[in-house]
């Protein structure tokens, strides 16, 4: 990976097994980047949350945290593709995704109008070719609305491949958005083959290469940490309306043998950050350099990024049921 830059522009360099691809992306200071990777501090926090909702079910209890949180102001959820064996390829993923959008915001009594959007079909495999899907045209349209000194909190929970598409289509708003991305596993751990992370690695090294304002929460050794179990949550979410009686109820049915188990509800803790930092202390780091083979290389040349090292789980989780509670007696 080289780095040069030129005419105000950073242009990235990245080889891959196709030969060399560029693009262009506009610079942002490292002091402007610092000034951004701070925790926001101006609330309720404008963001907007990226989910392959229909993947497993730590999205869906991501999706009713971000949106039970008056800490909050989700302005818009995009469906992400994925593909896994809840689906026959990126695009089914995608459009599960998006309907189990709608059942949640059902349950929500929220309305999807102008709230809930489709994305990606297809992964990134030609930086010159992204995908305008409505969620990205939805993206790029709302971050041209912001500012580096009011951005826009981009939160994806799976594949980045929404994101960097937008980010490709039009690369300025880079300056506007701060990403927090749960993808890819810790910086010192032997490979990056984490599901988020390898569906897309086109997408991820948009992410690392671009200089976007970047918070990565790792899920080995990180989020993993961010376990439950069903005792713990037929006791403070079954019975908490439609909304809690369905999480309990896909908690459930995702495991038949519930004995000594407890289950990762990753997708939480990406919401945390935004609502309380101190529950997920972190790092500024050097962006890592994605390589083929889904691991990580490194260079102190390059820009910086914000990575969590730890996750408090207790306080999380009694914040969610604390507004799930509340949630369900209003």
């Amino acid at each position: 990976m080289k780095t040069l830059t030129c005419a105000g522009l950073v242009l990235s360099l990245a080889m891959g097994a196709g030969g060399t691809s560029a693009r262009p992306y506009p610079t942002i200071s490292e002091g402007r980047r610092i000034e951004m990777l701070q925790p926001p501090s101006k609330r309720p926090v404008r963001m907007v949350l990226d989910t392959d909702t229909y993947n497993e079910i730590d999205d869906q209890f991501a999706v009713v945290y971000a949106l039970i949180s008056p800490e909050l102001n989700v302005q818009a959820v995009y469906a992400a593709p994925f593909h896994n064996n809840r689906s026959t390829g990126p695009a089914d993923g995608m459009e599960k995704s998006y309907e189990e959008i709608l059942r949640i915001l059902g349950k929500l009594d929220r309305s999807p109008q102008g709230f809930a959007f489709k994305g990606s079909t297809r992964y990134l495999t030609d930086l010159k070719e992204p995908e305008r899907s409505p969620a990205v045209a939805d993206l790029i349209e709302r971050a041209k609305k912001s500012s580096p000194d009011d951005p826009l909190y981009v939160v994806p929970v799976g594949a980045i491949t929404n994101v960097s598409n937008a980010i490709l289509i039009e690369p300025s708003i880079i300056r506007n958005i701060v990403v927090v991305w749960l993808g890819g596993n810790g910086h010192h751990w032997p490979h990056q083959r984490e599901f988020n992370y390898m569906q897309d690695l086109n997408a991820s090294r948009v992410a690392f290469d671009s200089g976007v304002p970047l918070v990565q929460l790792p899920c080995t050794p990180i989020v993993t940490h961010f376990a439950t179990t069903v005792p713990e949550m037929e006791r403070y979410v079954g019975g908490r309306g439609p909304i809690g009686d369905y999480l309990l109820e896909i908690l459930k049915d995702y495991r038949k043998d519930h004995f000594a188990w407890s289950k990762v509800l990753w997708d939480m803790t990406a919401v945390a950050w935004l609502v309380n930092d101190r529950w997920l202390p972190s790092d500024l780091v050097h962006s890592p350099i994605v390589t083929d083979n889904y691991t990580f290389s490194f260079n102190k040349s390059r820009h910086l990024i914000r990575v969590v090292n730890f996750v408090h789980r207790d306080p999380i989780f009694r914040d969610f049921f604390t507004k799930l509670d509340d949630h369900a007696k209003d």
